[in-house]
């Protein structure tokens, strides 16, 4: 059994989370942290995490990116291992992530879906492969959604240049008149209605075209890696961990 204590736990991924590990018998929630209170839980709900008195083999984060110092603190302070689940981070909040994975085991992810991590590992291997291949990556959502590109799109351009260091990214083609660089790598927004995420990976060549496609049909997707990575972290020692690490131990 993982016990586990959520941050953002009366978000939308929060009440996801919770839903999952009531029917299951390999997670509990022993704590919960939120700005907003009141909603009845079978476990202890506090505004601030240093009101928690419980002890748990892992935090995981769906709140805001501005918890971060707030949560490494008691990371450290209680010797928890810290999932991050958000995006947005500012430069001086991943220096503190980054300060606190030489103290405890911290994962980090911008998107906790197992298929999501696994498309990345799929499109670096493609890059490797598909020599002249134009990339082009086009991600869908909702229309709630406020940044743009997706933090998994720039995860899956990332990843491709990882392997492609050259590449160059292009957002906005309607300000400069001239043919697309070879080296491009094309990141397309779309937003509208109630898509929970929509990411494609184009490779076009001169005479045939691959595509790699993830659709996300619930959050569930989502809280599933979540979980896995707390069972994953678990234990584990100082370190920075990932969605790659989780797939590596799956395999």
């Amino acid at each position: 059994m993982t016990n586990i204590i959520i941050s953002g736990i009366n978000g939308r991924m929060g009440k996801a989370l919770e839903e999952m590990c009531k029917v299951s018998d390999r997670y509990t929630i022993v704590g919960g942290v939120d700005i907003n209170l009141g909603i009845p839980h079978e476990f202890p709900v506090v505004s601030d995490i240093n009101d928690l008195a419980v002890k748990a083999d892992a935090l995981i984060d769906f709140s805001h990116h501005s918890a971060a110092k707030v949560l490494c603190d008691y990371a450290v302070k209680t010797s928890t291992p810290v999932i991050f689940c958000t995006t947005g981070y500012t430069e001086e909040e991943l220096g503190i992530i980054h300060e606190t994975s030489g103290k405890v085991a911290v994962f980090r992810s911008g998107n906790m879906s197992l298929g999501i991590n696994l498309l990345i590992e799929l499109s670096k291997k493609a890059a490797e492969i598909l020599e002249g291949f134009d990339i082009e990556i086009i991600e869908q959502h909702h229309n709630q959604k406020l940044d743009a590109p997706s933090g998994t799109a720039l995860m899956i351009a990332d990843g491709i240049k990882s392997v492609k260091e050259a590449s160059e990214y292009v957002y906005d083609r309607t300000k400069v008149r001239q043919k697309r660089a070879q080296n491009e790598i094309g990141i397309h927004s779309v937003r509208g209605g109630s898509i929970v995420g929509e990411h494609e990976v184009l490779f076009a060549g001169r005479n045939e075209n691959i595509t790699l496609r993830h659709s996300a049909l619930s959050r569930e997707v989502f809280a599933d890696g979540a979980l896995k990575a707390a069972e994953f972290i678990k234990g584990k020692g100082a370190g920075m961990y990932n969605m790659s690490n989780v797939l590596e131990n799956l395999m």
